[in-house]
């Protein structure tokens, strides 16, 4: 009942109740579960070897996860330990690298261990077992045994549990706070992101969607808890821990307990979202976010039901609110060709985004780039960009960028008092910043954000 992982990206936190004892070394992909059958298993480079007991495969299990060896070492201790019975066997088993890592034939997906689950929070009871989680816009109802439409909370005799409190599939170190973007908090900071499996949304163009179209049994995770996380960050000397890549809102309770730790601990938080928390939620989980980004994807109802499974107004209430609790926060929209770059819909967001939120909110218009289930889209043209830029300048907006075209003059931040430079920035790389003390250095015109 053990998984020893080590010398791949993302090792997995548990296997369940299976007598399979599965070793991985030295391979891209573990595979989505083990099943219940009689071989313990272990797979190394492609080579594959098995033994009716787990105790045959002990010492040579420790050799593989907390030793170095190549191929070749590693059949001979296989032979040692009398786990290879003939050179036919090895040959077979070597010649059949698979391209993931490959267990015997699969059964029912295992259930995650319910001792070591977290209850959800914001979940109501209904009539016997079902209940009605209360998370986000969808407020789905969950039959007992079932997920909601996230894949990651899941009723379990009245009771609903998160599968992925202390399971990030991702976790990264180092990158730039421009990337998440945030344009306007400390430039050039680095930050720890943190992601796990699922989404509440199923966008069609979703960059991440090998992590954020999955459930918890289809990616490899890690097991680290809220305390490892901050101190991972300490470590590494990272101001920022940042909420990324698949949607927070998912794995609310890991985000939050992991937020407020890392206040007490001197640490700043981001929460990069699609806005659609609900408003109760979202007013405690800010409490301990000291600055966000949301994605506005467009400015129709339409869009988010057609492309993203979603709503429009959620995502508007968020903003409010955001606005209303004073956390910092920035907007992107990803303009995507002949989907949501219709010139006059854009002059309607960026108008209720002035109207609503301030002519100070940053704006950054992103390109799209072919990916998922839109392949056959062409990347967003330049000048499109530069004309949503314009009409959001038009408007009154203040600061309004273009991101993913490295080297675009509009990748810089500009004052709208006096028109010079205040940040510098080729892509996500701060060349030059001209603010002191949240103010522009060339006529004193006060810069909103977070600058200390």
């Amino acid at each position: 009942d053990e998984t020893i992982s080590k010398g791949i990206a993302h090792a997995p936190r548990r296997t369940t109740s299976h007598k399979n004892c599965v070793i991985f070394k030295g391979i891209a992909h573990a595979p989505r579960r083990t099943t219940s059958h009689e071989n313990c298993v272990i797979i190394f480079k492609g080579v594959r070897v098995m033994s009716s007991t787990r105790h045959d495969l002990s010492k040579l299990a420790r050799l593989v996860a907390y030793r170095k060896m190549d191929r070749r070492e590693f059949l001979s201790q296989a032979l040692k330990a009398g786990v290879l019975a003939t050179a036919a066997s090895i040959f077979l088993t070597a010649c059949r690298r698979p391209p993931v890592a490959e267990v015997a034939p699969e059964e029912p997906t295992p259930s995650f261990d319910q001792q070591a689950l977290t209850e959800a929070r914001y979940y109501v009871k209904m009539e016997g077992e079902t209940i009605q989680c209360q998370l986000c816009f969808r407020r789905c109802t969950i039959s007992e045994g079932e997920r909601g439409y996230c894949g990651v909370r899941e009723n379990r005799e009245g009771t609903l549990y998160t599968l992925v409190y202390g399971r990030p599939c991702s976790i990264t170190e180092g990158s730039p706070i421009e990337k998440l973007p945030l344009y306007h908090v400390l430039p050039g900071s680095a930050r720890l992101n943190l992601a796990t499996a699922g989404c509440n949304f199923k966008c069609s163009f979703c960059h991440n969607w090998q992590i954020a179209a999955r459930t918890p049994e289809e990616v490899i995770s890690f097991d680290l808890s809220p305390e490892e996380v901050v101190e991972r960050a300490i470590e590494n000397n990272l101001q920022f821990i940042a909420f990324t890549y698949t949607e927070p809102t998912v794995f609310y309770e890991y985000m939050y307990d992991v937020s407020k730790l890392a206040k007490e601990k001197g640490l700043r938080t981001l929460l990069n979202t699609n806005g659609a928390m609900n408003p109760e939620p979202l007013r405690q989980l800010l409490k301990y976010i000291d600055a966000g980004n949301v994605d506005l994807k467009a400015f129709t109802a339409e869009f988010y039901q057609v492309t993203s499974f979603s709503e429009l107004e959620p995502v508007l209430t968020t903003l409010k609110i955001i606005k209303e609790e004073g956390v910092w926060f920035e907007i992107t929209n990803l303009v995507i060709p002949t989907l949501n770059d219709d010139m006059g819909k854009i002059r309607e967001m960026c108008i209720w985004v002035r109207d609503n939120l301030g002519k100070d909110v940053p704006l950054h218009f992103s390109r799209f780039f072919p990916a998922y289930k839109l392949t056959r889209l062409p990347p967003t043209p330049i000048e499109t960009l530069e004309q949503a830029r314009a009409i959001a300048l038009e408007v009154g907006l203040e600061y309004v960028t273009i991101g993913n075209v490295p080297g675009h003059e509009a990748n810089s931040t500009f004052c709208p008092n006096c028109g010079e430079t205040l940040i510098k920035r080729v892509h996500f790389s701060v060349l030059a910043n001209h603010i002191e003390d949240g103010k522009c250095k060339f006529c004193g015109y006060q810069i909103p954000g977070v600058w200390a």
